[in-house]
């Protein structure tokens, strides 16, 4: 499977401002002639989701206007039809090359082998995909969602004393999850189940899709309040799922930060906001500020040069201390 692939490939660490290694085997002496030499590019988007999805296609944006990369840009809405509509759409227009971050991770071998036959190279962002074969994409480039996962578990096993808000001898943690069959919320839960397992007195008692959004996740945290009221620690797989627990815990007359734990994945701004507050008490970054890194890979890609099939950014995590200190300069 690509995600086993991934991790067994040789990976880069880089900033999110880095230049990548080399790239592909395209066939592109012919690529940019009809805009003038730009490059095109045609990128599928998730959505508009989450702050940090806004702070990714907002990176984006701004960095093919830099390049001089010529954009085509589609927002998914969050459906998987809508963006290989979006992909095949960009085959038609015969794109230089194609990027997109893939809703969910199944179901993309037959748009991709598409892009392929038509020697038009797909760069993967932010997610990754499910498939076999992946001489169906030139490169991934993104986060290490497994490991996001076991930072968050990490920081529960080693606070464990200071987590057991009910004094019961147990941390009950209840998870926000993101979309279901989304990369990040497959691997973030899985990194914080591999860590936390190490720690007895840690159970997950209840987990569901708040669908990466503010609203998804105040509604989940509302009914898992009604339902228990044991619950010592949150875990929502990025902020706004975090956020909206965080008014339903106040709409509930109890304490975020103090009487329910809380921890989170992505730190924009709004979730380092509330962790400078004290009402988020964890966060484990996840950059969303990739654009300068595709534009380079977009680049190489379609120069035919080889690029590594695992591209990292540079991340990571945040107590309160450090989000007070980190605010005045965040970019996102």
């Amino acid at each position: 499977m690509l995600k086993k692939t991934l991790i067994a490939a040789s990976a880069i660490s880089l900033s999110a401002f880095a230049l990548t290694a080399c790239g592909g085997d395209s066939d592109s002496d012919s690529k940019g002639e009809d805009s003038g030499g730009a490059i095109t590019m045609g990128f599928a988007q998730v959505g508009a989701e989450s702050g940090w999805r806004t702070a990714n296609t907002k990176s984006i944006e701004e960095s093919a206007d830099a390049e001089g990369v010529d954009l085509k840009f589609t927002d998914a809405q969050g459906k998987q039809e809508n963006q290989i509509q979006a992909i095949r759409s960009y085959i038609q227009q015969k794109v230089d090359v194609i990027a997109f971050s893939p809703v969910v991770e199944t179901g993309w071998d037959a748009v991709l082998q598409e892009a392929k036959a038509a020697n038009i190279p797909v760069i993967l962002t932010d997610r990754a995909v499910d498939s076999e074969d992946t001489s169906l994409y030139k490169t991934f480039l993104g986060s290490d969602f497994v490991v996001e996962g076991e930072k968050a578990g990490q920081w529960l096993v080693d606070n464990a004393a200071d987590s057991d808000t009910n004094g019961d001898g147990k941390i009950n943690v209840v998870q926000l999850e993101g979309t279901t069959g989304a990369a990040p919320a497959i691997d973030r839960a899985e990194g914080f189940a591999s860590t936390t397992g190490s720690e007895p007195t840690i159970e997950v008692t209840a987990s569901q899709t708040g669908d990466f959004t503010r609203d998804g996740g105040k509604q989940v945290m509302e009914s898992f309040l009604q339902s228990d009221d044991t619950i010592d620690v949150v875990y929502a797989h990025n902020d706004d799922m975090g956020l909206g627990a965080i008014e339903a815990i106040e709409a509930a007359g109890k304490k975020p930060g103090v009487d329910i734990k809380i921890i989170t994945v992505d730190a924009v701004k709004d979730g380092m906001t509330a962790l400078a507050e004290g009402k988020i008490n964890f966060i484990v970054e996840c950059n969303p500020l990739l654009g300068p890194q595709l534009m380079d890979l977009a680049e190489k890609v379609v120069a035919g040069e080889e690029v590594e099939p695992r591209v990292l950014t540079e991340e990571g995590t945040f107590d309160q201390e450090q989000a007070k200190a980190a605010l005045p300069d965040r970019q996102y």
